[in-house]
């Protein structure tokens, strides 16, 4: 009777014990204990057996007969062995290489008088929850709310910005970030005097890692566009220490406009507002001849630069009434980049915007041809009614644009699937 008790509270401890370093293999694997009485003086309490540290309590010239016995007299291939003073037993993992099953083996041995304990090699599993597969390995990740807002994630299956520059006019961006790498192209500077490098770093990292951070590095965020490249044109500068206040001039922005729009990048980024400005609308209508596609955040009264010039698309936050031409993107708490590679959160219609301007570089990237402002709000849907108060209400649907964009390419396979 105690024979048998000894037999049903060791089977899941020798499992462990023995199974840790042979588990995984293709072939089925038992665990047989025998009986260890070695000679000699005893081992100090808590000592581990000499397989594993030199002294101590060893395996006696029994039970190792009793092994070699029973892997000959079962076609057994040993595998592995941990003599365990506490119980007294030798525990040896064997290998059945024949293909017989593991409970005809192990029926035989139950009748050998030699052996203590034969039992399978069974696996044990942690009961940690991990919820649903995560599309990526990048840590925050999970934080990233706007994203499932967005369908980024199915989107990326599809396109994740590859060949794509986008231009981000803006302060400057630390582009020695971790989750940048590789990232920016060129970055300019249109700074005045007295504004030290280095020294305006906060809103240009935030907006360019929200563009374009890169995905499945291990490291931060999930940009929108990942793949995109970026090129920074700095015109603006930090109003104070850890803050997302920035402000720019006409000069500086004329300077960055007509350098962005000379580097042939088709995209361009600008989370700032204010006054309407002649010269600057004049650049951007220039800007916009050529094709390029400008994205502005909406403040919250009447728009001015950028947003008021006609073929600029605005991008404004979930609930906030929009004016034709305007998209709607999350803008509350958006996790990104901060300087010296530190990561938080950010809110604002800067942050719609560079989203806007992320889920456009999708789109861009995914169509065979250049994709003009008006072509964009088209698959994008031109949105100017109030937003209802359910979540995510009125959030640009970016795969249902790239439906869309399907469709126009290939009408004759969309009226097919229409015909019944």
């Amino acid at each position: 009777m105690r024979r048998k008790l000894a037999r049903l509270l060791l089977s899941a401890w020798l499992a462990g014990l023995c199974g840790l370093a042979v588990a995984g293999a293709p072939a089925p694997r038992i665990i047989v204990a025998f009986a260890n009485q070695p000679h000699g003086s005893p081992a100090p309490a808590g000592a581990t057996g000499s397989h594993y540290a030199g002294v101590g309590y060893t395996v006696a010239q029994g039970a190792r007969s009793q092994a070699r016995r029973v892997a000959s007299d079962y076609g057994l291939r040993a595998v592995g062995s941990w003599p365990i003073q506490a119980l007294a037993l030798h525990c040896v993992v064997y290998e059945i290489t024949d293909g017989r099953e593991v409970a005809q083996v192990l029926a035989r041995l139950s009748q050998d008088s030699g052996v203590v304990l034969a039992q399978p090699l069974q696996e044990f599993h942690t009961l940690t929850s991990t919820g649903a597969v995560a599309a990526y390995n990048d840590p925050l990740y999970d934080l990233q709310s706007n994203l499932a807002s967005l369908g980024i994630a199915r989107a990326h299956e599809r396109t994740q910005g590859a060949g794509l520059k986008v231009a981000l006019i803006d302060t400057e961006v630390d582009v020695d970030h971790p989750d940048l790498r590789g990232r920016i192209v060129r970055s300019h500077s249109y700074l005045p005097e007295g504004i030290a490098a280095g020294t305006s770093l906060r809103h240009g990292t935030a907006m360019a890692g929200i563009i374009a951070a890169v995905a499945n590095n291990h490291i931060g965020i999930v940009g929108i566009a990942p793949q995109a490249q970026l090129e920074v044109f700095a015109a603006c500068w930090q109003l104070a220490p850890d803050s997302d206040a920035a402000a720019c001039n006409t000069f500086t922005l004329a300077q960055a406009l007509a350098a962005a729009i000379s580097s042939g990048a088709p995209l361009v980024n600008l989370s700032i507002a204010g006054p309407r400005d002649p010269l600057l609308t004049a650049l951007i209508q220039h800007g916009l001849a050529k094709g390029v596609t400008f994205v502005g955040a909406l403040p919250g009264g009447e728009a001015g630069f950028p947003t008021g010039i006609a073929g600029v698309i605005g991008a404004g936050d979930t609930g906030q009434v929009l004016p034709p031409g305007a998209l709607a993107a999350p803008a509350e708490h958006v996790m990104t980049l901060r300087p010296r590679g530190q990561f938080d959160f950010a809110s604002g219609t800067s942050v719609s915007a560079a989203e806007l301007t992320g889920v456009i570089a999708l789109l861009m990237s995914a169509s065979p041809t250049h994709l003009k402002p008006a072509q964009i709000l088209s698959l994008l849907g031109d949105s100017g009614t109030v937003k209802g108060a359910a979540d995510d209400a009125g959030v640009v649907d970016v795969n249902a644009a790239l439906a869309r964009l399907d469709a126009a390419r290939h009408p004759e396979v969309t009226a097919a699937a229409r015909t019944p």
